[in-house]
């Protein structure tokens, strides 16, 4: 049977009544995606380690209206057990999952030789033990067919960045894991995506990688498109994503970076090296 074709966007970007779980929602580019589907109509659920900024991020959510949804819950995704307890109090509140986002992420600027083999896999579990906490922990609580899952990537995935080898490596793990559940999810009616935003303006992770007016000047003029992304810019591709406008999209890999990617990591890698001296 032949997909239904929304007669409009409007339709197509009507999220109301369905649930959305945000892994990693209290803040930056994730709470900008779960603000973006709670002005769509959505019951959100975001998942932080910060009870403190799931109160806030909570708070920005409902100064949108008197009609947002929405809830949150402490856990840490290196901890699955404690994924799996929020994602079942989330189900218990607002129903089966139609969206899951797993976003949470770390980031720190190191050379390979510089970098301990803790700090090293405390990257790899935020990032890639956590998405698969966050996917696997949620699959049963998924409506299908019919749900979708996003992942949120980054450049440093497919592109080898100095001073960045846990990104890349936990990163590009990220990427398969995506496609491998794309594949094996399937049949389930389930499809799995994976955004990799480029240099977005007002996160941590370009405070961290070009603090400084020169660094952030250099960082823009490295985009094709001369500038830095916005929050929205991400949100946007996730609604798009998770509309009926891609019922027939799964295990892509998605930029969202204004072309950063078709340059490879050589301009990241050195901004990060004049960070660090090198």
């Amino acid at each position: 049977m032949a997909s239904p074709v929304p007669s409009s966007l409007s339709v197509a970007f009507d999220f109301t009544g369905r649930h959305v779980f945000v892994a990693g929602g209290s803040s930056g580019i994730n709470l900008g995606i779960a603000r973006a589907f709670a002005r769509q109509g959505a019951r959100v659920s975001i998942a932080s380690r910060s009870g403190e900024r799931i109160a806030a991020a909570l708070a920005l959510l409902r100064e949108d209206g008197d009609r947002i949804d929405a809830e949150g819950y402490a856990c840490d995704v290196r901890d699955y057990d404690g994924v799996d307890a929020a994602l079942a109090a989330a189900h218990e509140r607002f129903g089966e999952i139609d969206v899951v986002v797993s976003g949470a992420a770390g980031n720190f600027v190191a050379p390979a030789l510089g970098m301990s083999s803790k700090g090293f896999r405390t990257v790899v579990d935020i990032d890639l033990i956590g998405t698969f906490n966050v996917l696997r922990a949620a699959h049963a609580r998924l409506r299908k067919p019919g749900a979708v899952a996003i992942n949120i990537s980054a450049p440093q995935a497919s592109n080898p960045t100095a001073y960045q080898a846990h990104v890349c490596a936990a990163k590009a793990g990220v990427d398969m894991l995506t496609r491998v559940l794309a594949i094996e999810w399937g049949s389930d009616g389930v499809r799995v995506n994976a955004i990799v935003p480029g240099p977005i303006d007002d996160t941590e992770g370009v405070r961290r990688l070009a603090p400084g007016d020169d660094a952030r000047a250099a960082m823009a003029a490295s985009v094709p498109l001369g500038r830095f992304g916005s929050v929205a810019d991400v949100a946007h591709m996730a609604l798009m994503l998770a509309s009926p406008l891609c019922g027939f999209v799964t295990g892509a890999v998605v930029p969202v970076d204004g072309g950063s990617m078709l340059r490879g990591g050589r301009d990241l890698g050195a901004a990060v090296g004049a960070r660090v001296g090198a």
